[in-house]
């Protein structure tokens, strides 16, 4: 039997094509009103001017357009979703909020007093998997139990897909539009003056239609995405992690794809490599629905008596690390490349994580909070993964005794200095060889070449191989107290 009325709640979720809870809805209900609530809670400690914000209301204009398309149309609210959700749905005389399952701990809590809200006025709060192909409880050991290592895993996660094809499957939308609530009027949405915040360019291209033609764009690099993806100055990477992050996209589209070019040999070896990209990802967030203290803990207990720095000195060593100016020129190119675009290349998310807490010996937290701040795509499950990664604090994690060298880095994934000359201007006259370590340069050729370190650009804060005795000594004393 079908219910009257319902409500679809987008979240992370901004698209009208193949979504499992629009789907859901709008093929057991007459009538689906469709809500999107800027959470006060988290906007307001936002800095006026942040691009995701911008995405997000950009990427809201095209899924209105959709759903008018469609015969529908978007509600735009402001507020505690606590407060909105339960009343919009009372004006509406909604029998159910329907939504896309989120996995992230504040998330949880806040849909179960979701849930606890509507049912005292007699609503159902139905919850659907979307934003994964299989969540963390389908994927799991022999013995029953999530796992802790990524390769494993991944074997596991192909296997499943294997034996259930179906977990693929699109949810239509279109086929169903004559369940949409009709719109009253024209489009009124807010505008980002109205919401608080400022106008300016759009970190990407935004919507559905802008995830879109970055995947077809994709598509002709895919066959060398292995070899090339690790290279910050070639345009490798799909960048649909932004698209991911807020749902403009959907990942079974992106598997299927993935799939359907290895099946075809249109994807070369770049196909699997980037299908276990995607398996990664939902690696990350099985990890945090299983382990949700890894937000504020080491997945690895014993981590936690780490003795980081702190201080002033710590400070003055983080500061600089933020800003760009820790004179290894590829940690400062990725740093330059995150404060300027809101986008840093995978790589450089290693390296530059690598060098905060191998080299400055600051705690992996505090740059977890900074790339929170700063990314565009960022999510938290892959963030908190790829910082525990880096620190050795975390699941599947780089051994503690395995340190990036940012020069070594600089010269093998930058070897042309082409990403360093982009993103460290005052180095662009310093040839291949000479501008991944300026300091061990001549005074002459460094003259030559206009070039004043501690001018110009910045002496190193610290001297690698001795941050490195450091590190092995930090992580050393600890196993000895185990």
């Amino acid at each position: 039997m079908k219910m009257s009325n319902s409500l679809l709640w987008f979240r992370r979720d901004l698209r009208a094509f193949d979504h499992a809870a629009l789907h859901r809805a709008l093929t057991s209900s007459n009538c689906v009103h469709c809500v999107f609530v800027y959470d006060s809670d988290i906007l307001d400690p936002l800095p006026r001017d942040d691009r995701r914000v911008r995405f997000i209301h950009a990427s809201l204009a095209s899924l209105d357009a959709e759903l008018r398309r469609l015969g529908g149309y978007l509600i735009v609210r402001q507020g505690r979703p606590l407060e909105v959700i339960p009343s919009l749905a009372a004006e509406l005389a909604c029998d159910a909020v329907w939504v896309c399952a989120d996995y992230e701990p504040d998330a949880v809590e806040r849909d179960a007093r979701m849930a606890a809200l509507l049912a005292a006025q007699g609503r159902k709060f139905l919850s659907v998997k979307d934003q994964v192909v299989f969540d963390s409880g389908e994927v799991l050991t022999l013995a029953g139990g999530p796992f802790s290592v990524f390769t494993p895993y991944k074997k596991a996660w192909l296997k499943r897909l294997a034996a259930q094809p179906e977990a693929l499957a699109a949810y239509p939308v279109d086929a169903h539009a004559d369940a949409f609530a009709a719109p009253a009027g024209p489009a009124r949405l807010p505008t980002l003056a109205q919401l608080g915040f400022a106008e300016g360019p759009l970190p990407a291209a935004a919507g559905m239609e802008g995830a879109a033609d970055l995947f077809e764009r994709f598509l002709a690099r895919l066959p060398d995405y292995g070899r090339a993806r690790d290279f910050p100055a070639e345009d490798a990477s799909s960048r649909l992690s932004v698209h991911l992050r807020f749902g403009t996209t959907s990942v079974r589209h992106l598997v299927r794809s993935a799939r359907e070019l290895q099946d075809s040999g249109a994807g070369g070896s770049g196909a699997t490599v980037w299908l276990s990209e995607l398996v990664w990802r939902e690696f990350y967030m099985m990890i945090l629905a299983r382990h949700p203290q890894v937000v504020a803990r080491a997945f690895k207990p014993a981590f936690d008596t780490l003795a980081w720095d702190e201080g002033a000195a710590a400070d003055a060593l983080f500061a600089a690390w933020c800003e760009g100016r820790t004179g290894y020129p590829l940690v400062d190119a990725g740093m330059a490349q995150l404060n300027h675009t809101g986008f840093m290349h995978n790589r450089l998310r290693m390296v530059t994580a690598s060098f905060l807490t191998k080299d400055l010996g600051i705690d992996w937290r505090r740059g977890e909070r900074y790339f929170a701040l700063k990314l565009n795509d960022y999510e938290l499950a892959s963030n908190n993964g790829g910082w525990q990664w880096a620190a050795s604090t975390g699941c599947d994690a780089q051994p503690w005794f395995r340190i990036f060298n940012p020069v070594t880095q600089s010269q093998r994934f930058d070897a042309q200095g082409d990403f360093i000359r982009e993103w460290v201007p005052a180095l662009a006259r310093l040839g291949a060889k000479e501008i991944h370590a300026p300091w061990l340069l001549a005074p002459a050729l460094l003259a030559e070449r206009a070039v004043v370190l501690g001018r110009d650009y910045p002496l190193p804060v610290v001297e690698h191989d001795a941050a490195r005795r450091r590190t092995l000594e930090r992580f050393g004393r600890l196993k000895k107290t185990q």
